[in-house]
């Protein structure tokens, strides 16, 4: 008589079951490439064109805001900005480039509901602030505006926030931020304008500053261009009791070390 195999708990179960349905819905919808929607083997990845043009970040790098080194210059390293003038965050560190290669990925997982997405970007921006994740105590995702929230339907900071909450074990705290200013668009402005336009936008939400007392804060956001938006938000969160506040992005502006 053949004998029968070990029971199945619970959770075995629900693995095998979750499994099976993984199987069944690519069959019916096979993955797609993130970036150009290729067929790959699985969901959530890139072709391997895509791959190839993608510029991941890593060392060697400034210290402070993570700008790309073409070569290493020593630990502790800073670039000619941070040199000049410490931001008010202690770090900064992104997953990709933002260039032509990873814009269209960004924008579409920003303003075209390609939500199903975030896993992956997280996964990546887990990879490049391991650091940042392995110090941090509160996660918080720099917050949209109610009104582009109600537009939007959905803050893609938070998103990746949650993932990497997932991902490392770090709680997250969604609400910890708010926009106060509906402010204009970022895109087309200069430094100057940016900074200006985000000055006074960010509080700390009312009945959250408990979670601050001594705690360090890992930023949350899409894109670090010129750095004013998380500079905004690290101000605020400093003021409000944060130890410190480091920052971590899907992608950034790499400009030339100068």
């Amino acid at each position: 008589m053949a004998q029968a195999g070990p029971p199945i708990n619970g959770a075995s179960a629900k693995g095998v079951l979750g499994r099976l349905s993984k199987r069944a819905l690519d069959s019916l919808l096979p993955p797609q490439c993130l970036g150009c929607s290729a067929l790959v083997e699985e969901s959530g990845t890139l072709c391997s064109v895509c791959w190839g043009e993608i510029t991941f970040l890593g060392p060697p790098q400034c210290h402070v805001c993570g700008l790309p080194f073409e070569y290493d210059l020593g630990e502790g390293a800073l670039c000619g900005a941070c040199v000049r003038r410490a931001p008010v965050y202690r770090r900064a560190r992104a997953a990709l480039a933002y260039d032509p290669a990873s814009r269209g990925l960004v924008i579409a997982f920003k303003h075209a509901d390609r939500t199903y997405a975030a896993p992956a970007f997280a996964g990546w921006m887990a990879r490049a602030g391991a650091a940042l994740l392995g110090n941090a105590d509160i996660i918080a995702p720099v917050p949209l505006h109610r009104l582009r929230l109600l537009s939007r339907r959905y803050n893609q900071a938070a998103l990746l926030g949650h993932g990497l909450s997932r991902a490392s074990g770090v709680a997250i705290v969604p609400d910890l931020l708010v926009r106060k200013k509906h402010t204009r668009s970022q895109g087309r402005l200069s430094r100057a304008q940016r900074a200006l336009n985000v000055q006074g936008a960010f509080a700390v939400k009312a009945g959250r500053k408990g979670c601050l007392a001594g705690r360090r804060v890992l930023l949350i956001d899409d894109v670090l261009t010129t750095g004013v938006t998380a500079a905004a938000c690290a101000k605020v969160l400093k003021r409000a009791g944060a130890a410190a506040v480091d920052v971590l992005t899907l992608a950034r502006v790499v400009r030339p070390m100068v």
